[in-house]
């Protein structure tokens, strides 16, 4: 946009359409002509591209999100006794609920996909050099910002998948060390999951991390338009040479053209494949099979290779390698070249971590799908999503509830707090079952102790037996104390 609207006076306004005279008298009372021209005269070094439409994309999805879940707000009851019920009420009665909540899962996926892409692309082009630090960091927050909505957001459907994939997430924050039991505590709203959770959750969802997105948007577009569009990669970062060409028209009409097309490939998805909704969670389901969503998968296999003493290796020091590497980036990599082939340190970092997540993901569907019980204990549990979402909806009683875990009469003893730990963080209970009570994949390990000693156990543990073995039962190498602490709190299960 290039040409100004200069308020004039003259007879030729009375001929003015009613449309250009509102426009006038809006323009004189919030410079409206002057924000347009500051929005839509971006000057873009070598031009329009393609490249640069994830950054837009991005904030289309997340408006997207947050219209969408105004929507479901205005059915959702975050409570244990009504959450599963509003969210069953949403999909198979509401009108177009169905739609709108897909729309909804749907855009999480999108979102973790389009931030990814814009990250990479970032990263690719060496768009973080030249005074770009800032603008980095904040990019990694709203990553961070993202991940942690798709985590919160996963629990309010409280179904059997969401419960037990959450369970699984915030036991393995339990393993950081000084801090790790506070914090699941703190995400818990005690030791175990249930209304307090649901409404943390909930809270975080829906109030304080849009809240902190919308702020971090605000930043990161502030430090863009300050830093300036990079341009190519053959462009300087710091004093771009190559001809500038404004945002508007053509980079308008990529972005929207991309904003379109995720407006089909999400209506189409949600349109012909509508989001399943599984059974109401049942904490005393000793069958069910944790499986986190696509994007928490890498990191899922990733907790699976590290067992025993190296959980402090998995847990902190290889995330906080990679944390350090990905925030720090712009103070770590300074020169100022920004062509992929002559950085093969930085790209061949990135690429070895990113081609590594995909192989870690990759893999733990491999591993379901060749290890015959858990596949079909997984396609038993697809199953029953299928038939629950063909069943018709049932409402609840007026003055009914249902029901929700006991609270603990008495703590546990620190012994077998401790084993409780071990059991969960280890997601022993993924295959032998909540309170170790057996599935059809592993035995129950109630009463173990009294059937081996700490020496026996220990040895089983780092040799399992061959049929052990067959079940897919990792080598574990604990400390005597930790075979002591396991065995209390498998002793003390009934």
């Amino acid at each position: 946009m290039t040409t100004k609207m200069n308020p004039g006076k003259g007879p030729e306004t009375a001929t003015r359409s009613p449309l250009t005279r509102l426009f006038r008298w809006i323009d004189r009372r919030t410079d409206l002509n002057k924000l347009l021209h500051e929005a839509l005269d971006e000057p873009i070094p070598g031009g329009a591209r393609y490249a640069y439409i994830f950054g837009s994309g991005l904030l289309f999805i997340f408006l997207s999100q947050f219209i969408t879940g105004i929507f479901l707000a205005l059915y959702y009851v975050p409570s244990v006794d009504h959450a599963h019920v509003t969210v069953a009420y949403i999909t198979k009665v509401v009108a177009a609920g169905s739609f709108l909540r897909s729309l909804h899962v749907y855009g999480a996926s999108a979102m973790v996909i389009i931030v990814i892409l814009h990250l990479s692309q970032t990263f690719l082009y060496g768009s973080y050099k030249g005074r770009r630090e800032l603008l980095w960091v904040s990019g990694t927050i709203l990553f961070t910002l993202v991940m942690g909505m798709a985590f919160t957001g996963y629990l309010l459907f409280w179904d059997q998948k969401s419960y037990f994939a959450t369970a699984v997430g915030t036991s393995v924050v339990s393993e950081v060390p000084l801090v790790g039991g506070f914090v699941e505590r703190l995400m818990r709203g005690g030791t175990q999951i249930g209304t307090l959770t649901l409404s943390r959750f909930y809270v975080m969802h829906v109030f304080y991390i849009p809240a902190l997105i919308f702020l971090f948007v605000a930043i990161h577009i502030y430090l863009f338009r300050k830093a300036g569009a990079a341009g190519p990669i053959s462009e300087s970062p710091v004093k771009p040479k190559q001809k500038t060409e404004s945002f508007y028209p053509r980079q308008l009409l990529m972005d929207l053209g991309f904003a379109l097309l995720l407006v089909v490939a999400l209506g189409f998805g949600a349109y012909f494949a509508p989001a399943a909704l599984g059974p109401l969670a049942n904490p005393a389901d000793t069958q069910f099979l944790p499986r986190p969503e696509w994007y928490y998968r890498p990191l899922f296999e990733w907790l699976k290779i590290w067992h025993g003493q190296a959980e402090f290796v998995r847990i902190v020091i290889v995330p906080g390698i990679v944390a350090v590497l990905f925030v720090g980036l712009p103070f770590i990599d300074r020169r100022l070249e920004r062509r992929p082939w002559r950085r093969p340190v930085a790209v061949g970092t990135f690429s070895f971590i990113f081609i590594a997540l995909i192989t870690l993901g990759a893999y733990s569907y491999y591993q379901d799908s060749h290890n015959k019980f858990v596949a079909m204990q997984l396609a038993q549990q697809h199953q029953m999503e299928v038939q629950y979402m063909k069943q018709p909806f049932k409402p609840q009683m007026i003055g009914s509830s249902q029901p929700s875990q006991p609270a603990n009469t008495a703590p546990p003893s620190p012994l077998v707090a401790e084993g409780k730990k071990l059991f969960q963080s280890n997601n022993c209970f993924a295959c032998h079952g909540e309170g170790a009570v057996g599935t059809p994949i592993a035995p129950k390990l109630i009463g173990i102790g009294k059937k081996f000693s700490n020496e026996q156990l220990d040895d089983l543990f780092k040799h399992p037996l061959p049929q052990m073995n067959a079940g897919g039962m990792p080598h574990f190498t604990f400390t005597p104390d930790q075979v002591k602490a396991l065995r209390s709190y498998l002793d003390s299960l009934e």
